[in-house]
Formats: C-alpha cells, structure tokens, sequence
C-alpha cells in the first residue's frame, strides 16, 4: 500500500504527465517526429541483479495512447527472501512494505496481461524484460516482446556524455525524476526521455529508434542437490505446515511446501535460509 503523501505524489504526477507527454508532439525545424504514440514504458526494483536467483519486489509500467498516458500499473511483489538492507537503502523499499504484497505469480499474470501486444521501452531494458521473462517462465507464462532501450539510444546519440544512466541524462534534460529508483517514477522518467530523445535525433537517426525483438535465454536451473534436501527434509520434520506438493516451491509465513523432484538448487538455497531464519 502506498502512503497518502507518496499517493498525492502520484496524483500531481499524473496529471503533470499527461500533459506533458502530450505536448511532446511538436516539431523540430519543420520536420515532425516519428516517435510511438502507443507504447508501455516499465520499469522494476528487483532483490539483486540476477534474474534466475533474485526476484522482482516492485513493478511500475505506464500505457501511452496516442502520446498520452491512458493506464497505470504500480504494484510490490512480496518476495520469496528477505529484501536485504542494501537493497532497502537504494529502493526505499523494505520487508514491512511488501509483507502484505500479492505473490509473483498474480502480479506477473496480471502485468502480462495489461502489456498486450505493446511495445515496451525501458532504460538497459534488457535488465527489466530479463527478471520479467524468468518470472512469467517460472508460472509457465510466455513473455516475447518487442522493445525499445533509451540506454542504447543515449549511447548513440550522447557519445560526449560521460555517464549514460536514467538519472543522468535526466539531468542533463532537466526532466524531474521525483522518486528515483521507484518503479513507476523511473518508468514515467524513461518515457520522457524517449520522447525527448526521439524529438531531437530520430528525424536523422531513424534506424536507432526502431523496435528490435527482446531476447534473453533462460538458463536452465540445477536441480537441488541431495545434500539440501536432507537437509530441508530435517528443517522441516517437526513443522506441522510443512507438506510436498505440485508446485515446485512455495515459503511464507502461514506455510511451506516444496516438491523435492521439481526444486532448483536456488529456490533450495532460499528455502534452507527462511527455515534456519525462522520465517
């Protein structure tokens, strides 16, 4: 849940935005720019930087239509381990905040679902679309998307600047960036960057903003080794919610279950650690 004061962020935020990315239409010397009218702009906090050992803890995408934000999607995962301090100390975001979150597999289904058949833009997007594609792969979902990454675009046509990251090249374009490393401000952020970028270098670098087909191979996970589950098997004996059961891992506070034949050495690991934890 969000706080009133972070809900009236959003609420001048929306209102600023719609604007703004509706006036971002005009033309530069005569010659009026190619950039998508409709797209989605996402972006993630995630527990680490790898997608097939670390989780998504917050998801924030905006849907433009026509130059102009029709919907929103703001929503924390509430992750299978502990959100360390390093990662509160960058996000903001902490244990307590995602405790009452929706699990994975709702929150991607959903996100899935309000991305269509839309473009996606994103900054080092291959990052977000990555955590994404392992995410949905684990619940059985496909996720094949095309995208645009301004990091690419920024690297093309800002060779002179020293440092290509979001918040950057937000200050080099005095675009406002109100909660930096907040899933749905940096989404709003990349968006205008698109946009801004597209109206001064696409007319002349036409093939640098054109959508290519995202692509990120899913390693395929090492099962759990006998050796974790022995010892999960002693971890969990005398615990009354512990049970097997189809799926191929499941841990949280009212119960934990697992499948011995389906679980990767990772989701093993973490098992393990919220067992010797006491979560």
């Amino acid at each position: 849940m969000y706080s009133l004061p972070l809900f009236l962020d959003f609420l001048h935020f929306f209102l600023y935005n719609d604007l703004y990315l509706k006036l971002l239409t005009y033309t530069r010397k005569g010659v009026r720019t190619i950039m998508l009218k409709s797209y989605i702009a996402f972006d993630l906090e995630t527990t680490g930087l790898d997608p097939m050992n670390n989780e998504i803890i917050e998801i924030g995408a905006l849907k433009v239509r026509d130059g102009k934000v029709s919907e929103r999607f703001m929503e924390f995962i509430k992750p299978q381990e502990l959100i360390s301090p390093a990662i509160t100390g960058l996000t903001g975001i902490s244990n307590d905040m995602v405790a009452s979150a929706r699990p994975a597999r709702s929150v991607i289904t959903d996100f899935i679902d309000f991305c269509e058949e839309d473009i996606l833009i994103g900054h080092n997007i291959i990052f977000d679309y990555s955590f994404t594609k392992c995410t949905a792969a684990r619940e059985g979902l496909p996720f094949e998307k095309m995208g645009i990454d301004t990091l690419k675009i920024a690297k093309k046509v800002h060779p002179e600047l020293e440092s290509k990251s979001l918040s950057a090249l937000c200050e080099h374009y005095k675009i406002e960036n109100k909660a930096a490393h907040r899933a749905y401000f940096d989404a709003l952020a990349t968006a205008k960057l698109y946009q801004t970028l597209s109206h001064y270098f696409e007319p002349d670098n036409p093939k640098t903003f054109k959508p290519s087909q995202l692509t990120y191979k899913i390693r395929k996970p090492q099962p759990a080794t006998p050796k974790q589950l022995a010892l999960l098997e002693r971890l969990t004996k005398n615990k009354k919610t512990f049970s097997h059961n189809t799926e191929a891992f499941s841990c949280n506070a009212e119960a934990l279950s697992y499948n011995p034949e389906t679980l990767s050495r990772s989701d093993a690991s973490r098992l393990i650690d919220r067992l010797l934890k006491g979560n």
